[in-house]
């Protein structure tokens, strides 16, 4: 049996596991470990086996990820989504369908300190959607404005997810956060336009709240200086490199901690969740990237992703074609699987076809987390369909009519970014 045989049963296996429920990040340890001694032999399997986890959870580079992990859990038992909140519903409240434009400028400020997609569904489901009922706001609009707000976290930097990218395909961690800037701002503009256009067609979507004045909005933007002295710090620091997306993630955690005690936002209870929260998540996410190089090993020695993107490349059929048959399937399995899955399997196999097909690796990687972020809130089986409906109490067949819409403009966005990829690259081709 050839190599490349060998790679293909490990896949089927592979997948045979995930369906009978283990864990994915011992499936693939477990796949690699077994493929890389078929393929090979026992001793350098048994090598591999011990000298990926140890080299992945004593590199410098991947200390990024606990790093910015601490720093967002600062930030979320920090009450910050509250204040993002406050601030945006000062200055666009006033209009129809306003607080639920707040929600969403909110949504963004929360996603551009915290990165955490599910995060921000819960914070905004506490936070906002009472607002909105007592402003008789529809639930339908409610529920569908918060939970794609809250898939703001997996585009708007610093991300996780694109640290992660950015590890598995050695693409510069930094270019990928510059890259997400204005696809992230660019997202808030067509999420807003949506909530226009869907209070301008049904008017009792959404009442005309009261304003306020000039001198409270003024004064509405010392609750979220943190936000964005914290952003600035951190991708400021990275675009002119002072400083390295690792040192980025120090001095944001540092500077969140500071922010907490000085504001009396962190008391003992709540820097102790944050603590255990960034510790328990950097572990499950460091074990993934762990079984991710594993499979990457095994896949390597039976050539399946340099079969694979030969044989794309042989098709006799345009490459945006072949790119739009992987970014329909990331958007199905989106639906399925968290986006940290999502990459930790496919990238090993996906990329070298991208890169086979001349792609930019960045603007690709963009497209990547965008097109799962949309999975996230596609019905019936989006994350935070179910972080949402975790914190709020209404149908769900409410909150399905409320989130399709935003959906749609998600597939107009993507499509705005293939067109132009030049929206991804700007900020990156200056650095």
């Amino acid at each position: 049996m050839s190599p490349t045989d060998i790679g293909l049963l490990g896949i089927g296996l592979l997948i045979v596991l995930l369906l009978f429920g283990l864990h994915i990040a011992l499936c693939m340890i477990l796949v690699g470990f077994l493929g890389f001694l078929w393929i090979v032999s026992i001793t350098p399997a048994l090598d591999n086996l011990a000298l990926v986890p140890f080299a992945t959870v004593n590199s410098y580079d991947f200390a990024v990820i606990p790093l910015f992990l601490l720093m967002s859990t600062f930030i979320y038992h920090g009450g910050i989504g509250r204040e993002a909140f406050e601030t945006a519903r000062a200055w666009v409240g006033r209009i129809r369908g306003g607080l639920a434009m707040a929600t969403v400028g909110a949504c963004g400020l929360f996603a551009a300190t915290s990165g955490s997609s599910i995060a921000c569904a819960v914070a905004m489901g506490k936070v906002a959607f009472p607002e909105m009922q007592r402003q008789n706001y529809s639930d339908e609009l409610a529920s569908g404005c918060i939970i794609a707000g809250a898939s703001l976290g997996i585009l708007i930097p610093p991300s996780i997810q694109m640290v992660i990218v950015g590890i598995l395909t050695e693409v510069s961690i930094g270019k990928l956060f510059m890259a997400g800037i204005i696809p992230g701002l660019l997202e808030i503009v067509f999420y807003m336009l949506t909530i226009y256009l869907m209070c301008r067609i049904k008017p009792n979507l959404a009442p005309v709240v009261p304003g306020v004045s000039f001198k409270e909005k003024i004064a509405s933007l010392r609750l979220t200086w943190p936000v964005f002295f914290l952003f600035i710090l951190v991708m400021g620091g990275i675009y002119l490199g002072v400083f390295t997306p690792t040192e980025a993630g120090a001095i944001g955690a540092f500077g969140a901690f500071v922010i907490g005690l000085a504001r009396r936002k962190l008391p003992w209870q709540n820097l102790k969740e944050a603590l255990i929260e960034a510790v328990g998540t950097s572990g499950m996410l460091l074990l993934l990237i762990v079984g991710s190089f594993s499979f990457i090993a095994f896949l390597a020695v039976s050539r399946i992703p340099f079969v694979a993107s030969d044989f794309v490349v042989s098709l006799n059929v345009p490459k945006y074609a072949i790119l739009a048959v992987i970014l329909i399937i990331y958007l199905i399995l989106g639906t399925f699987f968290s986006i940290t899955s999502i990459i930790v399997l496919t990238i090993p196999i996906v990329f070298p076809t991208i890169l086979a097909l001349d792609f930019d690796p960045i603007w690709f990687s963009i497209l990547l987390v965008r097109v799962s972020e949309v999975g996230f809130i596609t019905p019936p089986f989006g994350l935070n369909l179910f972080g949402f409906m975790g914190v709020v109490r209404i149908p769900v067949e409410t909150i399905y009519r409320g989130v399709i819409p935003f959906v749609i403009a998600d597939i107009l966005h993507i499509t705005l970014l293939v067109i132009f990829p030049s929206l991804c690259l700007f900020i990156p081709n200056l650095m």
